[in-house]
């Protein structure tokens, strides 16, 4: 059975308790040639969004494997675990719009199947560390190359849970678009996709802050503010020095409107 060499990781559960390792120890002990590559621990505790799209912009350049992402205010309840077939790698997870996303920058989802075949479990699940007990041991099962079909049964992708799609709105030399994430930085990035930047001027405001249309930071002199599309080619705005998502006093969520 073909499987994958590689497992990336991305959750919520931060760097001072033992859960990532936990998780680690658990695949490394059934698939010990597989690789972990750890995308991120450090998404805001419970903040779907933010994990979705640090998961959907890093796994194009990931090799072809398996993806684990744990980011599940909803741990215990009813809904589902699932995993996605790609054209290019699965995803486990919560079904919560954490995934999909990610699957779309994948080349979107050929299948989900919804995680019941409790052999694949641990012996013991917590009803609080899912990662561990369930997705750690699912996706080592399927770096190995067991089929994602015998994880349990196949669930229409049409009722999968999705975040809403961000706010984006265009108009004669103006845009408005919704804060989609801040980087470590203070660099928002906006759920616009970069070559929009094209039909704004040289010169403008982003909420009401004067800024200027360019390409990397040293575009400004140091506390300028820049517009300019990020390594994701998504619209952001950086402050040369400075952060500026301070500046611009907004959070992940909010809308920008840039103007001339």
């Amino acid at each position: 059975m073909a499987g994958y060499t590689t497992v990336s990781f991305t959750t919520d559960y931060g760097l001072s308790d033992g859960f990532v390792a936990a998780c680690h120890g658990v695949i490394a002990r059934m698939a010990p040639t597989v690789r972990i590559i750890d995308v991120s621990h450090l998404v805001a505790p419970g903040d779907v969004p933010r994990g979705a799209a640090v998961l959907a912009q890093t796994v194009p350049h990931l090799p072809k494997g398996v993806h684990v992402a744990v980011v599940d205010p909803g741990v215990g309840t009813a809904r589902r675990g699932i995993c996605i077939t790609t054209p290019n790698g699965l995803l486990v997870g919560p079904d919560n719009g954490l995934l999909p996303w990610a699957a779309e920058a994948l080349g979107g989802i050929s299948g989900v199947v919804s995680l019941e075949n409790k052999d694949w479990f641990s012996s013991v699940v917590s009803r609080t560390f899912h990662g561990r007990d369930i997705f750690a041991p699912v996706a080592a099962r399927l770096a190995l190359g067991i089929p994602a079909a015998e994880a349990g049964p196949r669930v229409d992708p049409m009722t999968l849970i999705r975040l809403p799609d961000p706010v984006v709105a265009i108009g004669d030399g103006w845009l408005e678009a919704e804060v989609l994430t801040i980087d470590r930085f203070g660099n928002v990035q906006l759920a616009a996709p970069g070559s929009l930047l094209g039909g704004l001027p040289g010169r403008m405001t982003v909420g009401g802050c004067r800024a200027v249309n360019g390409s990397t930071f040293a575009d400004v002199p140091s506390g300028g503010m820049v517009v300019y599309p990020d390594s994701a080619d998504r619209i952001a705005v950086a402050v040369n020095g400075g952060r500026a998502a301070v500046v611009l006093a907004v959070t992940p969520g909010d809308v920008i409107r840039i103007a001339a």
